[in-house]
């Protein structure tokens, strides 16, 4: 069974259609993007194609884009040791089986010419992979900006689906709470805790701008201080309209907060974004992974929730 098959539970009309196609697309060969906010369950849902697919029982691989340019490159076309032993890339490695290029409107502008060069060849090598991608950007976009090769995303035009935000998706919060709580009494041996309608009420006021990802987080939290049920009181999330950091709003609609709240609420913003990835977190600011390091550190000895469950 998929080990986050969890997220993949909803009754949303748009989701299920989401879910339903990659069911169909699964028994094909065609290359599948998907596409989605941070956190909404997009690498899993790759997973469940694969799953799907008459090449489950075949390696699965994933490459993270947004990772450091020189190792994605390494990961993909392989590399030789120090020793002088050659390290296969992913595409070999996964020979009839799947690959899913994960953040990959975070690959490199060079590569991603190259590595559109590299799919249209690999029967000539022989190589029988599946491949998959996710992304949180509009790629139509980037490539309207000439931040993304035309013909990469053309690539995977035969088959593309959207997941839509957990905020959008209705009574499917509670769901996948149910689901979560059950997740954890197995992995932790504990018994079945009772979801309370006061903490499911609170739950459904949230704005999950994290999506699957944070409400996961939200529940094992909660969990771990519950005592036979899991009520409003265990969980220590914020309504929709809080803002947590904001002092004030002036004449053109910006939030005033110090300077040092700002800091703390962009960086929390730019690890939601990227699925807490700091590496892809640390480009967006600007700043090193050092940099980005010591900041979470201070956030998490200053007591901020968010920063203290941060993996």
């Amino acid at each position: 069974m998929l080990k986050s098959a969890q997220e993949l539970v909803g009754t949303h009309p748009k989701f299920v259609k989401s879910l339903e196609t990659a069911r169909n697309v699964a028994v094909t060969k065609t290359p599948v993007l998907i596409s989605g906010e941070p956190g909404c369950g997009k690498r899993t849902l790759g997973q469940y194609i694969h799953g799907q697919s008459v090449r489950k029982a075949a390696t699965l691989e994933v490459v993270d884009c947004s990772g450091d340019i020189a190792e994605v490159e390494r990961r993909v076309l392989g590399f030789r040791e120090a020793d002088g032993r050659f390290q296969r890339g992913v595409l070999e490695v996964a020979n009839g089986g799947t690959v899913i290029f994960a953040h990959i409107d975070a690959l490199d502008e060079n590569f991603q010419k190259r590595l559109y060069t590299i799919l249209q060849e690999l029967p000539d090598y022989e190589l029988d992979v599946r491949v998959l991608a996710t992304t949180t950007k509009n790629l139509s976009k980037l490539v309207g900006a000439g931040k993304f090769s035309r013909a990469l995303l053309t690539y995977f035009g035969g088959a593309q689906i959207h997941l839509m935000p957990l905020r959008e998706r209705g009574t499917d919060v509670e769901l996948l709470a149910g689901c979560f709580v059950q997740e954890w009494c197995q992995e932790t041996g504990t018994e079945a805790l009772t979801l309370a309608a006061d903490a499911c009420a609170r739950l459904n006021d949230q704005a999950w701008n994290g999506n699957i990802t944070e409400l996961r987080h939200a529940i094992r939290n909660a969990a771990s201080v519950a005592e036979g049920v899991l009520d409003a009181a265990c969980f220590q999330t914020e309504g929709k309209r809080a803002e947590g950091f904001t002092l004030d709003t002036d004449e053109d609609g910006v939030k005033l907060m110090s300077l040092k709240d700002a800091e703390k609420l962009l960086i929390k913003k730019a690890l939601v974004f990227t699925s807490e990835n700091r590496t892809q977190a640390a480009k967006i600011l600007g700043v090193s992974i050092r940099t980005l390091r010591n900041k979470i550190n201070e956030y998490r000895s200053e007591g901020s929730q968010y920063f203290v469950n941060l993996r």
